[in-house]
């Protein structure tokens, strides 16, 4: 079948990179996961003192973001995408929730969506991609021939995301990340460049009550029909 390009839009927390990666090595693609690439900026500006407290220094920002480069590489014992900023792996990093409270302000950002949206394109030009985010179908791949919007309620991605840093050995609370899985929500939806949304040609999947397997028969299934009409 010919290669196509799949972009998998969505809420955070609705385990989007998990299926986006699986789905990947299910039928031979690459894997980019564009939502690490703006949580690596996050990382660059606490790493660099662009932010303090609460307070994002954008101008300093605007000057340093032809110096942020992401890109990805396979782990080699896992086969799993791991995400390199400016040449570091950074993907423990880039998980924590000190990272997460700044991804959508920065997210927001119309220049630093412009660089990330620069870097993606030039990722996704071979085809034969999977690519997830906020506004893969709409903004980067507009032209993409497979779209999915994932949704699921917020408390069921909150309990996700305190089982996934739990998991890790971190200390989670299960109130903070709910508050922070609604900001996000909200953060998303608002802003004025590239909001979330769901492509009028996306293909829904609410993934409240579903198992991995299952979503993964959805995936293959939906993804095996457009193939084959390609």
């Amino acid at each position: 079948m010919k290669k196509i390009t799949i972009a998998i839009d969505g809420f955070s927390s609705c385990g989007k990179s998990t299926m986006a990666k699986a789905l990947a090595r299910n039928i031979g693609y690459l894997y980019f996961d564009s939502g690490a690439m703006y949580r690596a900026v996050a990382l660059y500006c606490m790493q660099n003192g662009i932010i303090n407290e609460e307070d994002i220094d954008t101008e300093s920002l605007n000057d340093n973001i032809k110096h942020i480069h992401i890109s990805f590489e396979a782990d080699p014992e896992t086969g799993n995408s791991m995400t390199f900023l400016n040449g570091v792996n950074v993907e423990h990093e880039i998980r924590t929730i000190e990272v997460s409270r700044f991804v959508s302000k920065i997210a927001a950002l119309d220049f630093v969506r412009n660089e990330m949206v620069e870097q993606q394109r030039e990722m996704g030009k071979s085809k034969g991609i999977v690519m997830d985010g906020r506004d893969i179908g709409t903004t980067v791949f507009p032209d993409a021939e497979m779209k999915v919007f994932v949704t699921a309620s917020a408390e069921v991605r909150a309990q996700r995301r305190y089982d996934e840093l739990a998991a890790r050995g971190d200390n989670p609370d299960y109130n903070e990340i709910l508050e922070n899985v609604l900001q996000r929500d909200h953060l998303d939806q608002t802003r004025e460049i590239s909001p979330l949304k769901q492509a009028d040609d996306a293909h829904l999947l609410d993934n409240s009550n579903m198992t991995r397997d299952e979503q993964m028969e959805w995936l293959i299934e939906t993804y095996n029909k457009i193939a084959s009409e390609c």
